[in-house]
């Protein structure tokens, strides 16, 4: 089975707010143990969602899901749910696990708090996600603003301290501003191709190839307003976006983000990670050889966040 790695899911929320495990299933859960054994899981992102809708501070917000990824972690130590290291290799089924977060309202504009934040693990954080904060304005914004002179200087401290800057959610203009001041490779951990299909939320292809030209990784989501304009979507869209950023940035440069349980509609035939083989399937079906899937499907995202450990 091919090994996969996937730079984004929203497990940790639930965990915390409904209860989730690893190891049982809920109705909707796309993210569990036996999904992810079916679906060849190698290395797994766990977000740590800051919810702009609560009324708890961000930071708080923000510890609470990484307190639940080390209970996460003591929960699944004997199942080989384990922290990435450099030296992590994926065979004997242990499958490793990357602390990020989603949200910059969680450093609350404070780099000592991205240090802190850091300290316990976290390495790799949006600036956004749907709203305006501090630091910058999200894709969805009606306007194209960039950072805020607090969100310059907090990515600035994220790239001397070596936290990777995820655009995903970010503006245009914003994308551009950390293009103009990151020395060290960006990536955006759930996207898709704008040229495939227009929203706000998907890369231009300039942003793609400028990403790839500074050795960033683009991964791509599975949510189906991102994906085409029909009513529901199919792995095949999937595909179509992941053909277009190899075309645009090259195989190198593409890697999965799924979003799994961050969704509130899945692709009618990828619906939990155990489906996740389907889509490798008709990745070789269009054509690419068997050691290109395998990069999309785990090295490119695994060489990728290496570097920041």
């Amino acid at each position: 089975m091919i090994p996969v790695a996937d730079a984004h899911c929203d497990f940790l929320y639930y965990m915390f707010h409904d209860n989730y495990s690893l190891k049982t299933v809920k109705e909707k859960q796309a993210v569990s143990l036996p999904m992810m054994r079916k679906g060849g899981a190698a290395l797994q992102f766990f977000a740590a969602w800051v919810d702009p809708d609560m009324k708890t501070a961000p930071l708080q917000q923000c510890l609470w899901l990484i307190d639940a990824y080390y209970r996460m972690l003591e929960e699944c130590a004997s199942e080989g749910i384990v922290p990435f290291t450099k030296e992590f290799d994926p065979i004997g089924g242990k499958i490793g696990t990357v602390l990020t977060v989603e949200g910059g309202e969680a450093v609350m504009a404070q780099e000592e708090n991205l240090r802190m934040l850091y300290r316990l693990g976290v390495r790799a954080m949006t600036l956004t996600w749907n709203a305006t904060n501090e630091l910058a304005h999200p894709a969805m914004s009606r306007l194209n603003r960039g950072l805020t002179k607090r969100g310059k200087a907090i990515v600035k401290e994220m790239d001397r301290i070596g936290m990777a800057v995820d655009v995903a959610h970010l503006s245009d203009a914003g994308i551009d501003d950390i293009l103009s001041i990151a020395t060290r490779p960006i990536f955006s951990s759930h996207t898709n191709a704008r040229a495939v299909l227009s929203h706000k939320r998907s890369l231009t292809d300039r942003h793609i190839r400028e990403i790839a030209k500074c050795g960033g990784v683009i991964c791509i989501n599975y949510f189906p307003p991102q994906l085409s304009k029909q009513p529901t979507a199919c792995i095949d869209d999937i595909v179509r976006h992941i053909m277009h950023v190899v075309n645009v940035a090259g195989v190198e440069h593409v890697a999965l983000g799924s979003d799994f349980d961050g969704m509130n509609e899945y692709p009618r035939d990828l619906k939990n990670w155990g489906d996740v083989p389907l889509l490798l399937d008709a990745l070789l079906k269009v054509g690419l050889k068997e050691d290109d899937v395998r990069r999309i499907a785990y090295h490119n995202l695994r060489d990728y966040i290496v570097q920041f450990y």
